[in-house]
């Protein structure tokens, strides 16, 4: 498999050695399927010993699973974290940030921002779709999305209720993907912003799935750019590429996490089941060791 190259195939769960910890996680505060507490009890029922929420651009859901986490007294170590969608040279790259203080207020700033762009790049999606005599409502899509960040997968879900579509895949394919008639370029927002950003709110910055990047040129710059990890164990990296950058991490000293990239059962491009990918205590507590020596 070369890298960037996408194989459902793959069974995830042999990468998923002796970890307990599932340090990629999406909820429907961003485009996940599950809300932040439906997350929290899932992850308990399989038993899992850490979870990071990293929702896309929002650190909406985070209070609120610490918050049922704590109510319930659950023994689930929980991460505050998020994914962070910046592009460099027409690549898309995704930066993790683990342990950041939500209420930095420039994070909040930016999060903002985010938010606001996205909500505009959705309208203009959907005015080409009813220019294509698609019609699906705004309203609607607030509702599906639950929170106010608004995502593609929102969008497709929309298209799917209303029947122009038997799957979110075929809306992506058909519709709303990257070069189909309603795509909308979104907000650019480049990796050197957020890995300033993660660093202010006092968070670790980890580069998410290098081995979705076409070009691995890109990952060494991003750890010129000053990334703290790498995101080694992934359902979609082969252990080639696993070995490869278990040994990048070695020589650079490097943090090693890894995750599921859960985004709940059905949703679009993501197969991957909650805990079928993830990292060993071992590994967590030596980015516990690595945020604390930073602190």
């Amino acid at each position: 498999m070369q890298y960037g190259d996408k194989n459902p195939e793959l069974d995830s769960k042999r990468y998923y050695t002796a970890g307990i910890y599932d340090l990629h996680v999406h909820s429907s505060a961003s485009d996940g399927v599950l809300t932040p507490e439906e997350l929290v009890v899932k992850a308990c029922a399989l038993k899992l010993t850490g979870l990071a929420l990293s929702d896309h651009d929002t650190v909406d859901g985070l209070s609120i699973a610490v918050d049922y986490i704590k109510h319930h007294q659950l023994p689930l170590d929980f991460i505050p974290a998020i994914e962070m969608n910046t592009e460099l040279d027409n690549h898309e790259v995704h930066i993790l940030g683990y342990y950041i203080d939500c209420r930095n207020e420039e994070l909040k700033q930016q999060l903002l921002q985010i938010k606001e762009a996205r909500r505009a790049r959705a309208v203009k999606m959907i005015n080409r779709l009813r220019d294509m005599g698609i019609e699906i409502d705004m309203e609607r899509i607030q509702q599906i999305a639950v929170d106010d960040l608004i995502a593609r997968p929102h969008i497709a879900r929309a298209l799917l209720e209303k029947g122009y579509v038997s799957t979110e895949k075929e809306a992506f394919d058909k519709y709303i993907g990257k070069g189909r008639p309603a795509y909308v370029p979104r907000y650019k927002f480049e990796p050197q912003t957020a890995l300033k950003l993660i660093a202010d709110a006092g968070g670790v910055s980890v580069l998410a799935h290098p081995g979705l990047l076409r070009d691995q040129a890109m990952v060494h710059l991003l750890i010129e750019m000053g990334v703290e990890g790498l995101e080694v164990y992934y359902p979609e990296h082969s252990p080639s590429i696993i070995s490869e950058y278990l040994k990048l991490c070695s020589d650079k000293k490097l943090l090693i996490t890894g995750g599921s990239d859960y985004h709940g059962s059905g949703a679009v491009s993501h197969y991957s089941e909650l805990g079928s990918c993830g990292v060993s205590c071992e590994l967590v507590n030596q980015l516990k060791g690595y945020y604390n020596r930073k602190k």
